[in-house]
């Protein structure tokens, strides 16, 4: 199984989302870096793939009003077995 790791500390922006899969999945160019492409995608993938994010919070922060499609997209995913993902807190204490 291949596997996607999401770092909510690194990933800044939903573009720096759509770049890690692109890098990690080895998309053409022409991918469409919006989650109706980021669906098609994973949908079409022959084997389950798996994604790991750490510092959840952070990449909510960071996609803002975007992280509520992107986490509905994963869950519809995992539900039809096209990926299992994983999400692992490493998010520091806001003091």
């Amino acid at each position: 199984m291949q596997y996607v790791f999401l770092d909510g500390a690194r990933i800044l922006s939903n573009a720096d989302l759509h770049a890690v899969f692109a890098a990690e999945l080895m998309l053409e160019e022409d991918y469409g870096r919006n989650l109706d492409a980021l669906h098609d995608v994973l949908t079409d993938l022959t084997e389950p793939l798996g994604i790991v994010i750490v510092n959840e919070a952070l990449l909510r922060e960071h996609l803002g009003r975007r992280a509520n499609g992107f986490f509905r997209l994963l869950r519809d995913l995992q539900a039809d077995g096209a990926v299992r993902f994983a999400v692992i807190s490493l998010d520091e204490p806001k003091a």
